[in-house]
């Protein structure tokens, strides 16, 4: 089974919060997948906060067309964030 994202908001500098189609709901900080230059805007909070939604390709996506295979993100340790820091990814 391919794993999708279906649902996602960002909760911090660097964090989203993340339903996959496994079922699985969880916070993850994507600090350490930020290498490269691909991913070089996305160390801006600002650029971060930018983050889509792209059903198509089931996971998250941002303007200079970088995103993350969802496999990789489900792979990341779950990290607790205050309830009420959410935006919902559109």
């Amino acid at each position: 089974m391919l794993l999708h994202i279906l649902e996602a908001s960002v909760c911090g500098p660097h964090s989203l919060r993340l339903k996959f189609s496994d079922g699985v709901v969880k916070t993850v900080n994507v600090r350490p997948l930020l290498g490269g230059p691909v991913f070089e805007p996305l160390r801006d909070p600002e650029y971060f906060a930018l983050a889509k939604l792209d059903p198509v390709v089931g996971t998250v996506v941002w303007p200079n067309e970088a995103d993350f295979a969802p496999e990789a993100l489900h792979a990341l340790e779950e990290e607790m964030i205050p309830s009420g820091a959410e935006s919902t990814v559109a």
